[in-house]
């Protein structure tokens, strides 16, 4: 009955996928480019490091309030103004860094090229859920939503590898400022085209025959402030570990190196990420995290006794294994719990929940690195790989009871309004 159901590619389009995940680029090379940028314009590290925080509190700040204007308006008007707002402040960034401004404005600047960042992976997560609801037969809505989830974290990962990379070589063969032209640049061309995109118009925002939004209290419910510390404990891990890695390789004398040694731990967590849909149903998302959160636990434990770089190298491909599924698995929930309406509101709080944790946690273990030495700051891994587990605790006791298996059923039914999970 189902035979010409369309595949997701086809309901998305084929150009839907390459131009959202280059259109999500400029964001990964945001906070690395304005580190360059200001570093080699105000010859201060420290103030560089002060201005990457800034863009990530900027984005932290702003990003679910424009989740929640897409829900409201539709992601057409608001990527289409966040872009055009987005490429202006990279280039007033460009500027204002070799301008005899004081560091107020520098610091000023930053905060909007944070603020005004196009939230490309949480709305691309939102459009494609509501596309699975309205366009996927039902008996394969489980098995696409799965997969969705897998491939998007897996694109994340690889965007956040890859734009560093890319910043790194425009910034030494052509100019330190050219890395934020590039992704001006690249936001004009491919955040305006994914605005454009017709799968957009899934995600058009309520009209007159669509259910009113849930209320905002409803964005509060502690099934979904389970999903909102889970992630952003994820976030603290992510700072902790390139903190606390970098102080480690600085100790073996090669602290260029540290980047290059933390990407170790991606080729494991996208690897995992992706095989996410190969998991059966009868593996719930409950216990998904609660597996794969304490293999990110047990790894992030043998980092006080690692003494080598190839033990550090073995240690974080083991950890990567337990990331890339339990982010998968939080962005799943995130998904499945949305109020109605409230779709991309939930996932740009899960996109800032990790860029708040990343940023606090990369403060705190710098300042530890500092006065008590890399052993000390290698603990706060273990710290926030603990907070992802005890968030998945809370989540198992409020999940609701399953109720018997129908074979003849879908575990997942995906509606155009609101997903409903009967087996989290």
């Amino acid at each position: 009955m189902h035979d010409h159901a369309p595949s997701l590619v086809r309901a998305a389009g084929p150009s839907y996928f390459p131009i959202a995940l280059v259109a999500r680029m400029p964001y990964a090379m945001m906070v690395v480019g304005v580190l360059t940028l200001v570093v080699a314009g105000r010859d201060s590290l420290a103030f560089g490091g002060l201005n990457s925080a800034v863009v990530g509190l900027g984005a932290a700040c702003v990003g679910p309030l424009l989740g929640a204007a897409a829900d409201r308006f539709g992601q057409r008007r608001v990527l289409l103004v966040s872009g055009l707002a987005s490429a202006t402040a990279l280039g007033l960034m460009a500027w204002v860094v070799y301008s005899p401004l004081p560091a107020a404005a520098v610091l000023a600047v930053a905060f909007l090229v944070g603020a005004s960042a196009p939230q490309i992976a949480p709305m691309s997560r939102s459009r494609l859920v509501q596309i699975i609801g309205a366009r996927i037969a039902p008996g394969r809505r489980s098995r696409t939503f799965d997969s969705t989830m897998a491939y998007e974290s897996a694109a994340d990962e690889l965007v956040f590898i890859v734009g560093p990379f890319v910043v790194g070589i425009l910034g030494t063969t052509l100019d330190p400022w050219a890395p934020v032209a590039g992704a001006a640049v690249l936001t004009l061309v491919f955040v305006t085209a994914f605005a454009l995109h017709p799968s957009a118009l899934a995600a058009a925002g309520r009209d007159e025959d669509a259910l009113p939004p849930a209320p905002v209290r409803d964005l509060f419910r502690p099934a979904v402030l389970a999903v909102v510390v889970g992630i952003f404990g994820v976030g603290l891990f992510f700072g902790a570990m390139l903190t606390s890695l970098t102080s480690f390789m600085a100790d073996h004398g090669r602290p260029a190196s540290a980047g290059l040694v933390y990407g170790v731990m991606g080729i494991g967590s996208a690897a995992l990420a992706l095989g996410v849909a190969l998991f059966p149903s009868s593996f719930s998302l409950r216990a998904r995290w609660l597996v794969f959160g304490a293999t990110m636990l047990a790894g992030a434990a043998l980092l006080p006794n690692v003494s080598s770089v190839a033990a550090m190298c073995a240690v974080l491909l083991l950890i990567g294994c337990g990331i890339g599924p339990t982010m998968v698995t939080q962005y799943s929930l995130g998904a499945l719990r949305s109020p109605v309406g409230r779709s991309a509101t939930v996932m740009t709080i899960l996109g800032s929940a990790v860029i708040v944790g990343q940023s606090l946690a990369s403060a705190v273990t710098g300042e530890l690195a500092d006065r008590f030495g890399t052993s000390t700051a290698l603990f706060v891994p273990i710290a926030a790989a603990g907070v992802v587990v005890l968030a998945g605790m809370a989540n198992r006791v409020l999940s609701r009871p399953v109720p018997p298996r129908d074979p003849a059923r879908p575990d997942l039914e995906l509606t155009p309004t609101r997903p409903v999970l009967t087996s989290s």
